[in-house]
C-alpha cells in the first residue's frame, strides 16, 4: 500500500543554528555568524532538540560539545543542508540569467528549414543554455511533458497559449514528381484526385487527415486514397519525390525540391492558405530567463511578424 508522506511544517527550523554551533563549538560565535542574538540561537537549538526528542549538545560554562545523538544528527544533516543550499543557489542562478536546459518540441519538417539556423545563432549567443529538440508530429502538453515551448502551425495552437510568429502565412500545395506526371494525367480539378494515388498523413489522434482546398469562396474537403500513409510531412514529401503519388504539403518544405526540378505543383488555383508557423508557450508569468532569451532571439529574426490578436 502506498504510504502518504508529508513534510512537517518547520521541519528545517533550527538546523542552520545547530550546524553553526557544531562548527564553532560556541553559541555566541554561531549567533555572530548568523547575525542574531545568542539567546535566539539557544532557543532555536532547544526547539530543535524538543522536536527531535534528543539532546544534541553538552553545554558547560567553558565549552560546547556534541552528544552521541548530536554527532549522528550532524553526520546526516550537514551534507543534506549543504545540498539544499547548493540546490537553492542553482535555482536562483537559473532564475537570474539564461542558463540550463531549454526543451522544445516541434514537427520534424520544421527543424531543417526553420530552426537549424536559429538554434545555431542562439547557442552561440547563450553558451550556458543547452537546447534539446524533440521532433514529433504529436500535439504535446508542454507542462505535463516538461517542455519550455513548442513550434506548431497556428491552427493547432490552443487559445490559452502565448504565440510568436516564426513564418508568414503560406499555402498548402499539391506536388508530384515529373516522372509521376508522365505516367498519370495531370489533375486540373479537385475531382480529378479520384483517379490519382494520393499520399496521406495520419494525425496524432490516429485519424487520417483529409485534403483541403479553396474553390472560390468555399472550403472543400477531399477524401483521397493512395498507397502510403505517413506520420510526418518529410516522409510524405520523400515518397512524392520518388514518384509514389501526389502529396499535399506546406509550400515552404516543397520549395527546395520544386526549385531543383524534383517536384511540380499542381492544382495551384485551389491551394488553401495556412496561418503560418508559431513558437508557443504557456505563460509569460512563469517564464525562465532561458526561454525569455530564446523568444527575444526569435523576435529579432528578419521578417518575423506578430500573430494577430496574440498575447505575445
Amino acid at each position: 500500500m502506498k504510504q502518504n508522506f508529508t513534510v512537517r511544517h518547520g521541519a528545517l527550523d533550527g538546523v542552520e543554528a545547530f550546524l553553526s554551533v557544531a562548527r564553532h563549538h560556541s553559541f555566541r560565535k554561531a549567533a555572530a555568524e548568523l547575525a542574531v542574538t545568542p539567546s535566539a540561537i539557544s532557543q532555536a537549538v532547544r526547539t530543535l532538540e524538543a522536536r527531535l526528542g534528543a539532546t544534541l549538545f553538552i553545554r558547560t560554562t567553558r565549552s560546547v560539545g556534541l552528544t552521541e545523538a548530536g554527532e549522528r544528527f550532524l553526520s546526516r544533516a550537514k551534507p543534506a543542508f549543504e545540498q539544499l543550499i547548493a540546490a537553492s543557489q542553482d535555482a536562483r542562478e537559473l532564475g537570474q540569467r539564461p542558463a540550463g536546459l531549454l526543451r522544445l518540441t516541434m514537427p520534424p519538417a520544421v527543424v531543417p528549414i526553420l530552426l537549424e539556423p536559429l538554434i545555431a545563432s542562439f547557442c552561440q549567443a547563450y553558451p550556458e543554455v543547452e537546447v534539446e529538440i524533440v521532433a514529433s508530429e504529436e500535439l504535446i502538453d508542454l507542462a505535463a511533458k516538461g517542455f519550455d515551448a513548442g513550434v506548431r502551425m497556428g491552427q493547432f495552437i490552443a487559445a490559452d497559449m502565448v504565440a510568436v510568429r516564426l513564418t508568414p502565412p503560406f499555402r498548402f500545395v499539391v506536388v508530384a514528381s515529373p516522372e509521376y506526371l508522365r505516367r498519370c494525367k495531370r489533375p486540373e480539378r479537385i475531382d480529378d484526385l479520384r483517379q490519382h494515388a494520393c499520399l496521406r498523413m495520419r494525425r496524432s489522434n490516429r485519424s487520417i487527415s483529409p485534403w483541403f482546398f479553396i474553390d472560390g469562396n468555399k472550403t472543400v474537403e477531399a477524401v483521397v486514397s493512395g498507397p502510403l500513409i505517413a506520420s510526418d510531412f518529410p516522409t510524405m514529401l520523400g515518397a512524392a519525390i520518388e514518384g509514389m503519388g501526389l502529396a499535399q504539403v506546406p509550400e515552404p518544405i516543397a520549395a527546395g525540391p520544386a526549385k531543383a526540378g524534383k517536384l511540380v505543383q499542381v492544382l495551384k488555383p485551389f491551394a488553401p492558405m495556412a496561418p503560418g508557423v508559431f513558437l508557443y508557450y504557456p505563460s509569460r508569468h512563469q517564464m525562465m530567463p532561458k526561454l525569455r532569451a530564446f523568444i527575444d532571439h526569435v523576435k529579432k529574426r528578419p521578417g518575423r511578424q506578430k500573430i494577430p490578436n496574440s498575447k505575445g
